[in-house]
């Protein structure tokens, strides 16, 4: 199994339905094994799902990024995905792996005791937010990054989300985070190419 990606890029419905999909996604993916490619669409259907991430497959191959499945470890097998990102209503992480013998198994988490579980249920890592406001998730509170150096202490890599950008990624790092997760400031950048090599610059740096 090859080392978690720092770097995580979710799509939702309106990133994959973008006509310069494929165009933003290899210049994010251009930054090889530090990146993720996540395929996420709550609305979609199996067969458009598989779609997806069959799609981003191949974009990343290239450059070596990985491609996460959420939600479906079915279609994570069926496709060789590299990961499966778990959510509250999905399987739980040891059922998923059940499905999905090889590979990282990532969990959604939004607190302390979700993280917990999490980790007893048998998450290979945590995907912990919101950190900050985000236009993502209108009007939900942000848990800040007491949230991060918590999850961090429970000895799984965590994946921070929500609201994070250059300026704050170096922030997330040092609450004790392993990586970053992003929808807006890496597909809607104008640049998505180096909106990735500047969210994974706190690392590069990190002695």
């Amino acid at each position: 199994m090859r080392p978690l990606a720092r770097l995580h890029a979710i799509t939702d419905a309106a990133v994959l339905a973008a006509p310069d999909l494929g165009i933003r996604a290899a210049a994010i993916a251009a930054a090889g094994s530090a990146v993720a490619l996540h395929a996420r669409d709550h609305s979609a259907g199996g067969a458009a799902l598989t779609a997806a991430a069959r799609r981003l497959l191949a974009l990343a191959r290239p450059p070596e990024a990985s491609v996460f499945v959420n939600g479906r470890a079915d279609i994570a097998a069926a496709l060789g995905a590299q990961g499966l990102q778990l959510g509250s209503d999905d399987l739980t992480a040891g059922e998923a792996r059940g499905i999905f013998p090889t590979g990282w198994i990532g969990r959604s988490v939004h607190s302390p005791t979700e993280a917990a579980q999490a980790v007893d249920q048998g998450a290979d890592f945590l995907l912990v937010g919101n950190v900050f406001e985000t236009g993502s998730h209108p009007g939900r509170t942000a848990a800040g990054l007491d949230l991060v150096r918590e999850t961090a202490s429970m000895g799984r890599p965590v994946i921070a989300i929500g609201g994070i950008d250059a300026a704050r990624a170096a922030e997330v790092r040092d609450a004790g985070a392993y990586g970053v997760a992003a929808i807006s400031a890496l597909w809607h950048a104008a640049d998505p190419a180096a909106a990735a090599l500047a969210l994974l610059q706190p690392w590069v740096d990190a002695p």
